[in-house]
């Protein structure tokens, strides 16, 4: 039985604003509605390694829909963090934050880490996925134009692989594409199938 097929039992919930993950779930053929935003505290212990945090704010978003999920639905929450230099880039606060971050994925490999959880009513289960993403060196105008015409400012470490700064300054992928873009479709298809079987 295909996944699709499978989905029919349920009411599948995406808890996510980003319109990439929207546009990546409905381009797999899963029907979805989006979820009511409610209230997460996406703040992690400081000693935390940092290859686990994407995965524990997923789980954060979803437990706060644990008291209101019915019978039959199905919520997918997701977190995307972009690991460089040792540290997190998250969102860049204005222009200068994502030349910061810009200049730092420059000339480098950075790890992009999705976190997933997916919970129904009674049950929940989560996994991450880690892609390494590698930048040719770039110049500051290509920086600065970027960010300009582009504004990156909902995206964690200041870009979207799907942009033009995607394409002409990413020398390299190891690991899938859409975990770059903010949910690992592949892998959350094949979670996504083992989780209805029980």
């Amino acid at each position: 039985m295909l996944l699709k097929d499978r989905l029919k039992e349920y009411e599948v919930l995406l808890a996510s604003k980003s319109p990439r993950r929207r546009q990546l779930l409905a381009d797999c053929g899963i029907e979805f509605r989006v979820a009511e935003g409610r209230d997460a505290e996406e703040c992690y212990p400081a000693d935390m390694p940092l290859e686990e945090v994407a995965e524990y704010l997923s789980q954060l978003k979803s437990d706060a829909y644990a008291d209101v999920l019915e019978g039959g639905q199905v919520l997918i929450t997701a977190d995307t963090v972009v690991i460089a230099g040792g540290e997190i880039l998250g969102k860049p606060k204005d222009r200068e934050d994502a030349l910061r971050m810009l200049s730092l994925l420059s000339g480098a490999e950075h790890k992009v880490i999705t976190g997933v959880t997916l919970r129904t009513r009674d049950r929940h289960r989560s996994f991450a996925c880690e892609s390494k993403v590698r930048f040719r060196a770039l110049e500051r105008p290509e920086m600065e134009y970027y960010i300009d015409t582009y504004h990156p400012y909902d995206k964690a470490g200041a870009y979207g692989i799907q942009e033009w700064i995607g394409y002409v300054g990413i020398e390299g992928i190891e690991g899938s594409f859409y975990n770059v873009m903010g949910l690992p479709i592949q892998r959350l298809y094949v979670e996504l199938e083992d989780f209805l079987k029980y």
